[in-house]
């Protein structure tokens, strides 16, 4: 396959994955920003979000005070905000036109309208009027996006670099949801942690997933676990690097055999790990170098496969 195929093929996936993701770390800040709580930790959520994300800099030049509605707008439909909602969709759908002849009918029509819906969306205040519910519309686009391409195209290369593409990101962003709670050494006990867990899980379609695999109340550590080390758990750290060592087998080449090693080892990490040790050594230290050896192998992934990074 062209690498620049590859490449519109794996950022449509990308962009898809990381519009549906910011929508799930927004809504665990919507929710729990309804608990009762004092100004300086409601402020101090938010900020945590925008630090793990990596756009407190971005939106400190663009605004004068930390209020949640220029948060969500921001993170919505800035457009001096390359990762916000209404520019990954954009770029999801450019992607997918510039390959159009590689996707079936069903993808391409999927992303095209899911950007004709969100203009639409946008000019009716959708996320101001009824923030839930413009997130729950994202994810269900992104569902919609996934399930068409897993369920209408052939399963050749182009399908191997969109699932690198969606575990790449995902796995991105499970570790940045999770490590909302720890960003910023909140420590917080009792019926509001209670409730910020329950948030949390249902932000990533995991709280009936615990309720079965744990049937006990929600505790920290087993939500981490859950999310870090269960392979069943679709969003898991684990989970997709199972996904992101098989697809990667499928297209090595003569230049991958280091990024293969790499993703292996980090795999083989999570694989037999013990929450118990994770939590003494530090969750969010063990979050933060998980982020940084992701990015090191999306950037492999994209040097072995894909168009050279801009310099």
């Amino acid at each position: 396959m062209l690498s620049r195929t590859a490449d519109h093929l794996y950022w449509m996936a990308r962009y898809t994955e990381r519009a549906e993701n910011t929508a799930r770390m927004l809504d665990v800040n919507v929710q729990t920003a309804l608990l009762p709580q004092s100004d300086a930790d409601a402020q101090q959520a938010w900020r945590a979000m925008l630090g793990i994300s990596e756009l407190q800099r971005a939106y400190d030049s663009r605004y004068e005070a930390l209020l949640p509605a220029d948060v969500i707008d921001f993170m919505v439909r800035d457009p001096s905000n390359p990762s916000s909602i209404a520019a990954c969709l954009t770029g999801a759908r450019e992607n997918a036109r510039a390959v159009r002849g590689t996707l079936t009918t069903e993808v391409w029509e999927v992303q095209n309208q899911t950007w004709l819906d969100l203009q639409f969306k946008l000019r009716e205040r959708l996320h101001e009027r009824d923030p839930a519910q413009f997130f729950e519309w994202v994810k269900y686009r992104s569902h919609l996006s996934r399930g068409v391409t897993i369920g209408t195209m052939l399963q050749d290369e182009a399908i191997h670099f969109i699932r690198l593409g969606t575990f790449l990101e995902r796995a991105d962003n499970t570790a940045r949801i999770l490590d909302v709670k720890f960003h910023g050494g909140g420590d917080e006990t009792g019926r509001r942690d209670f409730y910020y867990w329950a948030a949390l899980l249902r932000s990533v379609s995991g709280f009936e997933v615990y309720r079965k695999v744990y049937r006990d109340i929600i505790t920290p550590d087993r939500v981490a676990e859950l999310l870090m080390l269960r392979a069943d758990m679709p969003r898991s750290l684990l989970a997709c690097m199972d996904a992101l060592v098989a697809n990667l087998a499928q297209v090595r080449n003569g230049a991958s055999t280091e990024t293969e090693r790499l993703a292996g080892q980090l795999h083989a990490e999570l694989r037999f790990a013990r929450i118990e040790d994770i939590l003494d050594k530090g969750l969010h230290g063990t979050l933060t170098q998980f982020l940084e050896r992701i990015y090191e192998l999306g950037n492999r992934v994209s040097r072995d496969f894909l168009l050279p990074l801009a310099a």
